[in-house]
């Protein structure tokens, strides 16, 4: 199944929709979606969008689920340092 997914400017996943929600919702154009999902806000002023759209297939939803749960992960890991890594010795 083919999905469209918004992810944040930080290429973070936040919302996947379906070909046929696409085509109800967004009239098949995936700029109507981006420009939906981008937060209003005193930034966005009809700025460029900041996100971006991405195209992916699944399998089924849950191998679509087990995406979002397991996307960045590695990047959590690394910023909040869980290993005793100290890049500036003061």
């Amino acid at each position: 199944m083919i999905y469209h997914v918004y992810f944040d400017r930080y290429r973070h996943p936040r919302r996947a929709i379906s070909e046929r929600e696409l085509a109800e919702n967004y009239h098949n154009d995936p700029d109507l979606f981006l420009r939906a999902m981008e937060a209003p806000g005193p930034e966005a002023g009809g700025a460029q969008p900041m996100g971006h759209v991405g195209i992916l297939r699944f399998e089924d939803e849950k191998e679509l689920k087990d995406f979002f749960e397991t996307t960045g992960e590695e990047i959590v890991g690394f910023y909040e340092g869980r290993s005793d890594s100290r890049p500036y010795n003061f």
